[in-house]
């Protein structure tokens, strides 16, 4: 973990953004518009997937995908102008939220301006011609940062976004790129901006294992907490997703994320999420309304930063094609819901929830998972009856009526006995 990083960052709520899809136009101005309600869902800080030009050669559909990106310092005139980006970022400011940007530094689009001008910045392949290491991305190919004058050029492109106002940056496949090279950039840029955010797009186990084989690069959510704030949930996300499809047991994915709090250091910041740009979307993984509800809530109580990806709210079901328009759908759209994230949201602001003393774990004969943080006099507890089980629970409390801070209604206990019930529950003792 990097030394600098704040435990608070455990606090945030940050909200993705693709541009192409956003809004009537899918232009800068479209998520401008809507600022006052992404606001209000409790945001803290805009994650930009990326806004710059993209290639031709090679490109994936009718519009390309964003990470195939033909220029760094520029933005894709289909989204607006530079001005149109720097007036977004100060409205953001203006918000009181932050503006994180995508950055994709293992690849270029094939006929990027790099390409053209930098041949030398590149992987070759054993003919010699440019190519990737990852089989079935076609549309990129890889940098090679054994060359020395590639890492002042990256840095001096970053250096020119934070001066544009960004406030962090989402590092995309991070660890494919050396780490040495990221740990430099942050000291660069901390002069600049000593609180900028950096959350790295951390891989998983198998990947890593993979691209180690081929004699590559790829370093473990260790080595990137050297480097970044915030890293992917990805150690743990096969197991939540097993779950869920009858491969694995409540026990084995809970287990897995408790073995977080000795695995990484103390300030660690994990992203939690259900679902993002690559995954599938929350409602499509887990049909029934009301656990979506209970991993909804479960995902804003556990420890570290959350993502919420645009049209999440909704209950959207469908995974937008990365290569095409594909709007969201918010047919799906409840109050209810919207309510439940703006409670979960200011819950998640309490002090408790950064700095408190974090477990979890599943009631041994249940798939029942429970949360507590402790600090000082302070207790919450999570109850998530994630396979809506039947019976009751003992919980180390006295008896009585408690207010559920997930649902805004109020919950009787004999002797600290709660009946399960099919919601989900958070109570401060």
């Amino acid at each position: 973990m990097a030394l600098d990083t704040s435990k608070n960052l455990r606090n945030a709520i940050i909200y993705s953004v693709y541009v192409r899809n956003y809004g009537k136009n899918g232009k800068f101005i479209d998520v401008e518009n809507d600022l006052q309600r992404i606001k209000d869902l409790g945001t803290d800080i805009i994650w930009f997937m990326p806004i710059h030009p993209i290639g031709e050669l090679n490109r994936k559909g009718i519009k390309g995908s964003p990470y195939a990106i033909k220029d760094y310092r520029k933005v894709n005139p289909e989204y607006g102008t530079l001005e149109d980006f720097k007036r977004l970022v100060d409205k953001i400011h203006q918000y009181g939220m932050k503006a994180m940007m995508d950055i994709v530094y293992n690849h270029t689009s094939p006929d990027s301006y790099l390409v053209k001008n930098r041949p030398e910045y590149f992987y070759k392949k054993p003919d010699g011609k440019m190519g990737n290491k990852v089989g079935d991305w076609s549309d990129i190919v890889d940098l090679d940062y054994n060359n020395k004058d590639l890492w002042r050029y990256q840095i001096e492109t970053l250096k020119y976004w934070v001066q544009m106002g960004v406030d962090g940056f989402r590092c995309d496949v991070a660890p494919l790129v050396p780490i040495q090279f990221w740990m430099q950039a942050r000291e660069e840029i901390k002069k600049i901006k000593p609180d900028f955010i950096w959350l790295a797009e951390s891989v998983e186990g198998s990947f890593i294992l993979e691209l180690r084989k081929g004699g590559f690069i790829a370093h473990s959510d260790s080595e990137m907490y050297n480097a970044f704030d915030i890293c992917y949930d990805y150690d743990v996300h096969k197991y939540f997703k097993g779950y869920l499809m009858g491969e694995y047991t409540l026990k084995e994915y809970i287990e897995k994320v408790a073995q977080q709090e000795y695995i990484f250091p103390d300030n660690y910041v994990k992203l939690r999420f259900l679902e993002n740009h690559d995954q599938p979307r929350a409602a499509e993984l887990i049909h029934d309304d009301i656990k979506l509800d209970i991993w909804t809530v479960y995902m804003y109580f556990q420890k570290g930063a959350v993502l919420l990806f645009n049209g999440q709210e909704a209950k959207d079901d469908h995974l937008p094609n990365l290569f095409n328009i594909d709007k969201v759908v918010w047919d799906g759209a409840t109050d209810e819901f919207t309510s439940m994230l703006r409670r979960l949201a200011a819950l998640k602001k309490m002090p408790i929830m950064a700095e408190g003393n974090y477990s979890i774990g599943v009631f041994d004969d249940k798939d029942v998972i429970v949360i507590t943080y402790e600090m000082g006099e302070e207790k919450l507890i999570g109850i998530f009856n994630a396979g809506l089980e039947n019976g009751t629970i003992q919980l180390p409390i006295e008896g009585g009526s408690y207010e559920n801070l997930a649902t805004g209604k109020f919950i009787h206990m004999e002797n600290g006995e709660l009946k399960l019930p099919y919601v989900p529950v958070i109570i401060r003792v």
